[in-house]
């Protein structure tokens, strides 16, 4: 005889252990709609304690909406795959599609050159696209063909919902408690230009130096610890008084230290270093790297359950970004 304790936990499960309304807890699993803090937290945990996975990928598999879903990640290069922000996703994924049978697969779309979508438009085998990095020009190639298939994380369109962190709001946090230690010569080090949903924290850094009546120091950066450590020393060279460097990466970040130790330049002494992403790594370099979270994990399985439910998702789901202080600023 089956018994409870040997069944597959259901979402009635997860609101109960959660201590929220069967709506709250399907809200919050589906990564959709309004949930307090607290309630996301409360049922996180549930689904973690749980086990839970969604009912929607199940059901996907009865419809026949075939048997992998493709992870297709854009960048100047097939080492675009090896990101660990990459495996990240595609692991989340997994997480949500095991259960029913349906595979994850990764697909690298050529920037500049989104044709892939195409033949993955075509694939029978495909139930859906989940998009990383985003453009423009790869919403617009996407074919009626994956319509209703595909979701992004990034940035989307009326036709493509989109599922990403609030890094505006993550770096505006991280910006006022530099400024709020006393820093005032801040420099940012950017993300690739090519990426829209890399501008917000640029345009949030550009709007609060502006109000702040302070000037701004840019440098342009690829998410990568090497440019980093380059990008620091670009900036002591172009800004001697230079207090505090921001970038939008925790490895850009650490790469800044990086190249700061190397002029003989203290952390946070001399000047201050800021990153975003709370990788692990971040929590246990010396200094500790100051921060902004990125639930990468919650954001891609929010996609992939979107995908497998096969129901419209709202245009945008925003998951929050929080200050994570340490001692590099």
């Amino acid at each position: 005889m089956t018994t409870a304790a040997h069944r597959p936990a259901t979402l009635e499960d997860v609101a109960r252990v959660a201590g929220v309304s069967r709506s709250t807890a399907s809200r919050v699993v589906a990564g959709t709609g309004f949930a307090s803090p607290a309630a996301r937290q409360q049922v996180t945990a549930a689904v973690d304690q749980l086990g839970y996975v969604p009912n929607p990928a199940a059901r996907a598999l009865v419809r026949g909406g075939g048997v992998r879903l493709v992870v297709a990640v854009l960048g100047t290069s097939a080492a675009v795959l090896e990101d660990p922000y990459v495996h990240q996703v595609v692991g989340s994924a997994a997480r949500v599609c095991t259960a029913t049978g349906v595979g994850v697969a990764l697909h690298w779309l050529p920037l500049g050159d989104p044709r892939g979508l195409e033949q993955l438009g075509g694939d029978r085998t495909v139930c859906g696209v989940i998009l990383v990095n985003t453009t423009e020009d790869v919403l617009d190639a996407v074919p009626r063909s994956l319509r209703g298939r595909v979701v992004s994380i990034g940035v989307g369109s009326q036709t493509v919902p989109s599922f990403d962190v609030d890094n505006g709001a993550g770096a505006e946090a991280v910006l006022r408690h530099l400024y709020a230690t006393g820093r005032r010569r801040i420099a940012m080090v950017t993300g690739p230009r090519w990426l829209p949903c890399a501008q917000r924290p640029v345009q949030t850094y550009r709007r609060l130096m502006g109000h702040a009546g302070l000037p701004e120091r840019e440098l342009p950066g690829d998410f990568t610890a090497a440019r980093g450590r380059v990008a620091a020393g670009e900036a002591l060279h172009r800004w001697p008084d230079v207090d505090a460097i921001f970038a939008i990466s925790d490895d850009t970040a650490l790469g800044v230290i990086a190249g700061l130790r190397d002029a003989g330049v203290r952390v946070p002494g001399d000047v201050a270093v800021a990153g975003f992403d709370d990788i692990p790594l971040a929590g246990m370099t010396a200094p500790a790297l100051t921060t902004a979270s990125h639930p990468v994990g919650r954001i891609a399985a929010a996609a992939a359950t979107a995908l497998l439910d096969g129901r419209p998702a709202v245009p945008v789901t925003l998951f929050p970004s929080a200050l994570v202080a340490r001692a590099s600023a």
